[in-house]
């Protein structure tokens, strides 16, 4: 009877440190996954991994994707962004860049067999007016990315972020201005709006002209500081289209420092993205004369001249401009996105509420 009694000690005792390892090793696989979880969010239990295919660059530009690069860069979790069209057979979603499909420089892989669950998405940042002829892409796309605000991903050329309270925010000088009006210009079309518009003002006011097209190209370092001695910047956009608002509002005239003078889609467009009382739509004024006068009066009276910037003080300008960013996005939005739309007329989608 001891020696059994004994023997259920030394069961017992066994029994007890085989549970208390099982615990320990327990809670340090917990503890490590944790870290790891905090460290990097794509190690969180349940979260689903998307990968997106980019088939080619956009004008073929490559850039890295080495790492985990929408986390390292942006912080966007359990996204994997690859270039290897090996990883088309398990890709969540494959990218297509509208520019080398419509020029044929690129074709869709068609002969390949296409999983059921994957999503082919069309990608361009140009003005549908420069999308060329989207029929034959019929009941191929189930996503777009675009910088219209009704994409399923949304990319726009810049946007506003609040100001953080630790900011330091910068003084614009009101008094180191130079000129009236300035335009940065390259791609000058005499047929365009804004080269119609551009004559005419020009007669009433002085506008000068930087850029290719007068031989006065700046560079990328001398683009800022100049437009800042600037009164007035003409944000005047090559084609006039739905959300199409670039960097010449959000680089050029914001981030430069001078007052948007713009061209391009309605007002109420700009309203929608832009902050309020912080840009001259040109179809506030019925003429080229009416809209000088004004520009020229604003320049006289400081203090209203100065409230075209007061929005500074609660937003900031963020200005997109690497693909990357834009492609990890899709990330964001992927598990909210319809799994079963295709567009079955993607060339009504592009030109849909295009005000020309």
């Amino acid at each position: 009877m001891e020696f059994s009694h004994t023997k259920m000690r030394i069961f017992r005792s066994m029994k007890r440190c085989v549970l208390f390892g099982f615990l320990c090793a327990f809670v340090t696989c917990f503890l490590c996954g944790w870290q790891r979880s905090v460290q990097n969010p794509t190690f969180y239990p349940g979260r689903v991994n998307v990968t997106i295919l980019l088939w080619y660059w956009p004008f073929g530009r490559s850039l890295s994707l080495k790492g985990d690069v929408c986390w390292d860069l942006y912080q966007i979790p359990s996204c994997k962004l690859v270039d290897q069209q090996s990883y088309f057979p398990t890709a969540n979603v494959v990218v297509f860049h509208n520019k080398e499909l419509v020029q044929g420089h690129q074709k869709l892989p068609v002969t390949l067999s296409r999983p059921p669950a994957q999503r082919w998405a069309w990608m361009s940042l140009e003005s549908s007016a420069h999308n060329g002829n989207l029929q034959k892409f019929a009941n191929i796309f189930n996503m777009t990315i675009s910088y219209r605000r009704d994409a399923d991903v949304p990319v726009p050329y810049g946007e506003l972020l609040p100001v953080e309270r630790e900011e330091q925010l910068a003084e614009d000088n009101f008094m180191n201005k130079s000129s009236l009006v300035c335009w940065v210009v390259s791609n000058y079309r005499s047929h365009y709006k804004r080269s119609q518009v551009y004559k005419e003002l020009k007669a009433i006011v002085p506008v000068k002209v930087y850029g290719r097209w007068t031989k006065t190209p700046l560079s990328s370092e001398d683009l800022l500081p100049t437009i800042s001695r600037c009164y007035f910047y003409l944000s005047f956009e090559n084609s006039v289209a739905k959300d199409y608002i670039t960097e010449k509002l959000w680089k050029n005239a914001y981030q430069g420092g001078a007052v948007p003078i713009v061209l391009g889609p309605p007002k109420r467009d700009y309203e929608a993205v832009a902050p309020p009382h912080s840009f001259i739509h040109i179809d506030e004024f019925s003429t080229a004369k009416e809209l000088g006068t004004h520009l020229q009066q604003l320049t006289k009276d400081k203090k209203r001249y100065a409230e075209y910037f007061d929005w500074k003080k609660h937003w900031k300008v963020k200005v997109y401009t690497d693909w990357r960013e834009r492609l990890c996005k899709i990330c964001l939005m992927y598990n909210n996105l319809p799994q079963h739309k295709v567009y079955s007329d993607l060339q009504s989608w592009a030109v849909s509420l295009n005000n020309t």
